[in-house]
């Protein structure tokens, strides 16, 4: 009889024991495969500063030249642990560019003069494009981690799909659409931090306005976008 027990006791034992380690190996498949297959797509919003590089003689920037960018970045992980790849995405940003070059039309022709600070009380250049950004991407995250340290660097092209020049003097406003502002504007970015903050930086390889384009003066204005502020990640 007590062997009969002892039988019947390993026994259960032993399909307890199977069915517990059965039990355990599926859960650990269901994990491994959950995170061999996360992601870190990503919603962004941007504020930053416009710094306008190579200007002119005797041009200056006053007011406050700014971005904002929104949009969503699809990640395509290339290791096993899934902490670095490449991002593509799609997004829009709104730019201004406050200076004391003053634009205006007439008969179809943009003439740019330098303007002093007692003619005008705002003038800048305006746009509103399409982006597409592409990243190499570097970051400390895991399936469950969301806060974690991140370096994305890459380029982005934007279709300007609107540029305009704006003057704002004591007697009025003058604005027309600018067909010397760019339609294609690309350039290098960056960005680094922890978490939700992180600094974004942007230099741009190629002028705001077509090339060829002078002031009254004969000057070249060949000036580039160097654009810094802090991008928000949100999963």
């Amino acid at each position: 009889m007590l062997v009969n027990i002892l039988k019947f006791s390993l026994c259960s034992a032993f399909l307890i024991h199977c069915t517990i380690g059965n039990a355990q190996a599926e859960m650990d498949s269901v994990i491994y495969k959950s995170s061999s297959r996360y992601l870190e797509d990503q919603f962004y919003v941007g504020l930053g500063y416009n710094i306008l590089l190579n200007r002119p003689t005797n041009i200056f920037q006053r007011n406050l030249s700014y971005n904002l960018q929104l949009g969503f970045i699809k990640d395509f992980p290339l290791n096993a642990r899934r902490n670095f790849g490449i991002g593509l995405g799609l997004g829009y940003a709104a730019n201004s560019y406050y200076s004391n070059i003053g634009a205006s039309e007439a008969n179809n022709i943009i003439t740019y003069q330098v303007l002093s600070a007692s003619d005008f009380e705002r003038s800048k250049f305006e746009t509103h494009a399409i982006e597409i950004p592409f990243e190499l991407r570097w970051r400390t995250s895991t399936i469950d981690e969301y806060k974690f340290w991140r370096i994305y660097a890459g380029a982005k092209i934007g279709y300007v799909f609107s540029g305009r020049s704006r003057v704002v003097t004591e007697s009025g406003s003058n604005a027309f659409s600018n067909e010397d502002i760019q339609d294609f504007q690309y350039g290098l970015l960056l960005s680094f931090g922890y978490n939700t903050w992180n600094i974004h930086a942007y230099y741009a390889l190629n002028p705001l306005l077509q090339n060829g384009t002078n002031l009254e003066n004969g000057d070249v204005i060949d000036m580039r976008v160097l654009r810094v502020g802090i991008i928000f990640y949100i999963l």
